[in-house]
């Protein structure tokens, strides 16, 4: 192999790992996710609580508190899982707590109906995951960049915006083509 080869296998193999390791931590941060993450004002809604397990021990309890001017009506079942309902003293519902077991490397949905409310507004999710042996991590930062950001879905009577691509997909699939197609290219070169 001649030392120009090697030079461009070198130089593509750095692009690419330069490239995975700027994606992958940002495609793979798991958080606990409430969707969907755009809904319309008074909308009855089917939203539903993603929940990974990050550690090497279980999850065994989720607690999810719910924004001020959403009313929610209905729960889904979750298999293996025992659903507390939290209310205030006018018996609004306020909150749920799920008890049960997520292994390591597995995520779990828990599903609910609500009412949106009726004017545009932002609803944040805080939501608390206990571990086994006791560790809490509180979903609950309102700074999206910060290891633990709560979750929130924006409640815009714009039509249009339920309909708008998200930036990051583009730009991670924009990235993603130039990545595919420069190993293609260096596929091609190869060969001849």
């Amino acid at each position: 192999m001649t030392k120009w080869k090697t030079k461009t296998r070198l130089g593509s193999a750095r692009v690419f790992l330069a490239l995975a390791t700027i994606l992958v931590p940002a495609v793979a941060l798991a958080h606990a996710v409430v969707y969907p993450k755009i809904s319309r004002p008074g909308a009855y809604e089917k939203y539903v609580l993603r929940v990974p397990n990050e550690r090497d021990v279980p999850t065994i309890r989720v607690e999810l508190h719910f924004p001020e001017g959403l009313r929610v009506v209905s729960f889904g079942d979750v298999a293996g899982w025992k659903l507390e309902v939290l209310r205030d003293t006018a018996q609004r519902i306020t909150g749920a707590v799920w008890t049960g077991v997520l292994p390591k490397e597995r995520f779990i949905e828990f599903p609910f109906v609500a009412v949106n409310p009726k004017d545009n507004t932002s609803l944040s999710w805080p939501t608390y995951q206990t571990y086994e042996g006791g560790e809490r991590v509180e979903w609950t930062s309102p700074d999206t960049a910060a290891k633990t950001p709560v979750s929130s879905t924006l409640i815009d009577g714009d039509s249009s915006a339920a309909g708008k691509p998200s930036n990051t997909s583009l730009i991670i699939s924009c990235v993603a083509l130039s990545v595919a197609l420069t190993a293609l290219g260096i596929a091609i070169r190869k060969r001849s």
